[in-house]
């Protein structure tokens, strides 16, 4: 096991371990960035206010904006002198976010992304085929270098070229894939395209999917397809990258690295800290970033936090699966919806296939459309009760939004595919509203 020790560190250990990292590492962002110093002094708090972990909802929050507003160099803690690497979000409006890292910051980070590795079943002596984007983008690099602290050959494939991807998996016989989960169902449609028998031909083990927002029936499908073991990866650009969090074998929950990250959740509205077990926004603290270090970060990503010890024998937090993201949350008719929601329906319901779009107009009301791609390979034959599979695709949705939304069914290869993150909702009111402002 790689880091045993801070694999299976007993709960008592990693809280003891939190204090005493939160501690300093409070005093460290006040005395080292501007932008802490003056959040303390407009909270009306010191860093000697902070006597243990339960002072923490005195600190106030770090949220994205904060990084925007200090581009490009963001929230340094250092001399420029001593950041060897710089990266940047993925987001394509607005100011990015920049984030930087020490020597020491990306030795930490490698050994996050070893252990994520191999608690999610990875050995030493497995080739993994890196299939995530190389460069600003935090994915590549990081499944990369991990696999590489892990000991594992890495095939450094990157996203694209989907017909060599199949082919080097083939020849080389891989056994990881790391990709986003949108990107391995669009590689095995493909392999079976090109007339492989992924689950057959190929020799993969575990899949490390992560970057986007995927569903227990799309890991099923992922599985069944390839015949590994579809592990979920949580992290993001700002807290390191991939690698903040990882399902075990148990598939049980993402074990959360506590002794380098402490999270608390909050209620995304109030920004109360709610009592352990109940679903709210993740926030983190990193405890040992030297380059830029972030105190009570929200994510925007709702979970619920899991803090018993797991039936693996670690004891570090779990992530009990990301339910969507504040953010991502779409109202309509003054109901709450999360795209996630959607496509839990779509999957459940037989003979609907893994892709699909959400849309959402309106003209007088709001109005929620639903395409979604029909699973030939369900049928025995071509043909199949259009009516029916629409009556049931609809009440499936309906059941679980409490609002109708209007279906459209396609045929296979119709929704456009992505090799990166997919895009599936398209809130067609926010071009209403800039064509209103002008």
């Amino acid at each position: 096991m790689f880091n045993e020790k801070a694999q299976m560190m007993k709960g008592d250990k990693i809280r003891e371990l939190q204090k005493e990292k939160m501690l300093k590492m409070v005093r460290y962002a006040h005395d080292n960035v501007p932008m802490y110093k003056r959040k303390f002094k407009e909270a009306g708090i010191t860093p000697s206010d902070i006597k243990s972990i339960d002072d923490i909802h005195k600190i106030p929050f770090t949220v994205k904006d904060d990084l925007r507003d200090h581009y490009p160099y963001g929230i340094l803690a250092v001399p420029k002198e001593k950041v060897v690497r710089f990266h940047a979000s993925s987001g394509t409006t607005g100011t990015p976010t920049v984030v930087s890292y020490t020597r020491n910051d990306l030795d930490t980070w490698y050994d996050l992304m070893a252990r994520t590795y191999n608690a999610a079943g990875v050995e030493p002596e497995d080739i993994v085929q890196n299939a995530y984007g190389y460069g600003l983008f935090t994915g590549g690099l990081g499944f990369h270098s991990g696999a590489e602290k892990l000991g594992c050959a890495v095939l450094p494939t990157a996203t694209g070229n989907t017909k060599k991807q199949i082919k080097l998996m083939y020849d080389f016989q891989t056994n990881v894939l790391a990709c986003t989960p949108s990107y391995a169902i669009y590689l095995s449609e493909a392999a079976e395209n090109f007339g492989y028998k992924p689950a057959k031909d190929f020799n993969l083990r575990v899949g490390m999917f992560g970057a986007e927002p995927w569903s227990d029936e799309a890991r099923a499908s992922i599985q069944e397809s390839f015949g590994l073991k579809a592990q979920d990866v949580y992290g993001m650009s700002e807290l390191y990258g991939p690698g903040v969090a990882v399902e075990c074998p148990k598939q049980n929950g993402l074990h959360i690295w506590g002794d380098e990250f402490y999270v608390e959740t909050i209620d995304p509205i109030s920004g109360e800290v709610l009592p352990e077990g109940e679903k709210g926004e993740l926030v983190f603290t990193m405890l040992s970033r030297e380059a830029m270090p972030l105190l009570r970060y929200r994510t925007k990503d709702i979970a619920v936090i899991n803090y018993e010890e797991c039936g693996c024998g670690r004891a570090h937090p779990r992530i009990m699966r990301i339910k969507g993201r504040s953010d991502d949350m779409l109202i309509i008719g003054g109901v709450n919806v999360f795209p996630s929601q959607i496509e839990a329906a779509l999957l459940e319901t037989e003979g609907i296939g893994e892709h699909y779009q959400i849309i959402v107009d309106r003209d007088v009301l709001d109005k929620l459309y639903v395409k979604a791609e029909v699973d030939r390979g369900h049928y025995e034959s071509d043909e199949y009760d259009e009516e029916e599979l629409l009556k049931r695709t609809s009440e499936n949705i309906t059941a679980v939004l409490n609002i109708r939304a209007r279906v459209k069914l396609l045929e296979p290869g119709s929704i456009p595919r992505t090799v990166g993150k997919a895009k599936r909702v398209l809130d067609m009111r926010e071009e209403h509203d800039r064509i209103e402002d002008v």
